[in-house]
């Protein structure tokens, strides 16, 4: 299984309307992306991080299709002009000790076909974590 994990924190000025309609968005993926076996969104309390968002996955292949998934795509378009720091990070018990590289090969490929995305992440204030460093190496 593999533990998906976003911390952030939004921009100043960020309405709390738009912040709700983001985290929505967040909470919609774990409902209809197929891949999701379980999900929570919610206050991130213990850290410099104000949300977070947890996405239970079983396998790569579910990686992907979270990662490539219209929902998803939907929540970066929304909710990454929002933030202003951000940080993913994957929990496993998969055994492969190339996992983390092939996490991160499925971030790259993901950014090399999205031109949009990889300006959204980008513009982001702080960015780190296993999709960093991102399309330009923030």
């Amino acid at each position: 299984m593999i533990y998906h994990g976003n911390r952030f924190t939004v921009k100043e000025g960020v309405t709390p309307e738009q912040r709700e309609e983001a985290l929505e968005s967040l909470r919609n993926q774990g409902r209809v992306i197929p891949s999701v076996k379980s999900f929570v969104v919610g206050r991130d309390y213990g850290g410099e991080y104000e949300w977070g968002a947890i996405f239970v996955i079983e396998d790569l292949e579910g990686y992907w299709e979270y990662l490539m998934h219209p929902a998803h795509r939907n929540t970066d378009r929304i909710g990454l002009p929002l933030v202003d720091k951000f940080v993913s990070f994957d929990i496993t018990d998969d055994p492969d000790p190339r996992m983390a590289e092939k996490i991160a090969e499925l971030h790259q490929r993901r950014y090399d076909g999205d031109p949009e995305l990889t300006e959204l992440v980008s513009g982001l204030g702080s960015y780190t974590g296993s999709a960093a460093p991102g399309p330009h190496g923030k």
